[in-house]
C-alpha cells in the first residue's frame, strides 16, 4: 500500500507541479514539501486536509488507504508495471492517462504508438523542419 509521501509525490508530479509551486499554493515552505516527500515529516491534520482539498482527493486516498482490498490502483500487475514506466517518463506521462482495467497488451500498444510519435517529433526537430 502506498504511503503519504508516495501519494503526495504522485499527485504533485501528476499535476506537473514542482515542489516550490505546490508549497506556494499550500502556503508552506518548499523544504516542507521536500520533507513530506522523503518521509522526514508528516503534516498536521489541517495541512493534510488542505492537501487533500487542493488535489481533490479523499484524505484516505492521500494516506494510501483507498478502502479497497487491492493494494494497487491497477488490477493487473503487468499493467501496473507498464503504467509505472509511463508515469516515470515525463514525455509519456503528459500524453497518456490510463484506465484502471486496461489489458496489458492494449497498454503496450498505446505506449509503442506514443514512442513512435515522439521519435517522429525528435527526427522532425533534428532535421530542422
Amino acid at each position: 500500500m502506498a504511503s503519504f509521501k508516495e501519494m503526495l509525490k504522485y499527485l504533485r508530479v501528476r499535476d506537473n507541479l514542482s515542489q516550490a509551486e505546490l508549497a506556494d499554493k499550500l502556503g508552506v515552505a518548499k523544504s516542507t514539501i521536500s520533507m513530506y516527500e522523503v518521509g522526514k515529516r508528516e503534516p498536521d491534520f489541517e495541512t493534510l486536509e488542505a492537501i487533500a482539498d487542493f488535489f481533490n482527493v479523499d484524505m484516505n486516498f492521500l494516506l494510501g488507504k483507498d478502502g479497497s482490498e487491492n493494494d494497487h490502483y491497477y488490477l493487473n500487475d503487468e499493467t501496473r508495471e507498464i503504467a509505472q514506466e509511463v508515469f516515470e517518463n515525463p514525455d509519456m506521462r503528459t500524453l497518456f492517462k490510463v484506465a484502471r482495467d486496461i489489458p496489458p497488451e492494449r497498454l503496450k500498444a498505446h505506449i509503442e504508438f506514443m514512442k513512435s510519435l515522439k521519435e517522429q517529433e525528435n527526427k522532425h526537430n533534428d532535421e530542422g523542419c
